[in-house]
């Protein structure tokens, strides 16, 4: 029977036949079906570590001895810590933090060999870039353990009753920027490049299908306006609704879950505003190369993804691979929580911001060479 209460198993089957023919023939939409879980499993399975190691320290060693090549040493052989350099004072360290160049600073005062001979206890100095609590605490964590490897190595002899009673030294740790260790003051500010990622590229993803769509594509052709005209138009009505976006997480960030703000609002609007302008040129970008709607919100979702894993706003972007690392630097997400953090949390300003400035600035550039190249001049 191919009737059953009038219903065709016949029709019914041609029509499974016809939807299973139209997603063969739209490959963008195959392709999404196939790439995003394989991308997943592929990022999740590599990319993603939430124990990161080897995270880039400094040095400040105002005592020389054996004692201290052996902290040196021993730090450097550990798995968390990869001593980058060493500094001469407390100022180049505070720049060094704030910039991002290091996420510890390990500092040996003056007199700290004397000082343990005569069992006085002195102290290690560890200052950590606490901006991302999950990145810095288990190396932290570890850092309480350095005492006693190196009694176990140096205090031996006529210096044996240092290592058998307390640890000799003590080991103090500064969280900077975030001494109470909260997610929040890392996940609030984050929040913002996501949020803007997603509705900035979604909604200018559509501004040229849905002129193609609904017929008003000829009308848009006909007028005497370039490429770039066409682009810059459709993109700046945007920019007022994404500072909309960032004036509500703000107020958000600052009265409901008690962010602190020590840096210039003018600095982070205007971080904001080329985070904004990037994002709208990508979508613009894939709403020239799309041929409908439904498959620009999939190229957006496909360029979301990584944004979200590897900008380092979910998991540490120290734990990532090397090549994971590469990848994330290409996106302006990246760079764009390594703004807002520090102009936030560390009060940046100025040269601190321009290596992550300039990142998003040469991203917008290319991105809007390529979606001037493919905007179609004709309905073709």
């Amino acid at each position: 029977m191919s009737r059953l209460n009038g219903f065709s198993l016949l029709r019914w089957w041609n029509m499974v036949i016809k939807e299973y023919s139209q997603l063969k023939r739209d490959r963008l939409t195959f392709a999404m079906i196939v790439g995003i879980p394989i991308a997943q499993l592929f990022l999740f399975g590599y990319a993603i570590n939430t124990d990161p190691k080897h995270m880039p320290t400094a040095i400040i060693s105002a005592d020389q001895s054996e004692i201290t090549r052996t902290i040196i040493s021993t730090l450097k052989h550990s798995e968390y810590f990869n001593i980058v350099g060493v500094l001469p004072n407390e100022k180049t360290a505070d720049k060094a933090l704030a910039r991002g160049n290091v996420l510890f600073v390990i500092n040996i005062p003056a007199g700290f060999t004397r000082q343990l001979i005569r069992g006085e206890r002195p102290a290690i100095l560890i200052e950590a870039d606490a901006t991302d609590p999950m990145a810095t605490g288990l190396a932290i964590a570890s850092a309480s353990q350095l005492a006693r490897q190196v009694s176990l190595k140096d205090l031996t002899g006529s210096l044996a009753s240092l290592a058998d009673a307390a640890p000799p030294f003590k080991v103090h740790v500064h969280r900077l920027y975030n001494p109470e260790g909260l997610t929040q003051y890392n996940i609030i500010p984050g929040l913002m490049g996501v949020i803007l990622t997603m509705t900035m590229v979604l909604m200018t993803g559509l501004a040229i299908t849905r002129e193609r769509e609904r017929g008003t594509m000829e009308n848009l052709l006909a007028m005497p306006v370039k490429p770039i005209e066409v682009m810059t138009g459709k993109i700046v009505p945007y920019i007022a609704i994404g500072f909309i976006q960032i004036t509500i997480i703000l107020l958000a960030a600052r009265f409901i879950f008690s962010v602190p703000f020590v840096g210039s609002l003018s600095m982070m609007y205007l971080a904001a505003l080329l985070f904004v302008n990037a994002n709208l040129v990508v979508g613009i970008t894939l709403s020239s190369l799309a041929k409908s709607q439904m498959q620009a919100m999939q190229m957006s979702m496909f360029y979301f993804l990584p944004n979200l894993l590897l900008s380092g706003f979910m998991f540490p972007f120290m734990g990532m691979p090397t090549w994971a690392q590469y990848i994330g630097n290409v996106l302006p997400l990246t760079h764009f929580n390594r703004l807002i953090r520090g102009i936030i949390l560390k009060g940046n300003t100025g040269w601190d911001l321009w290596p992550s400035i300039w990142p998003i600035i040469l991203f917008t550039v290319v991105v809007m060479a390529v979606a001037v190249k493919f905007y179609r001049r004709t309905l073709d």
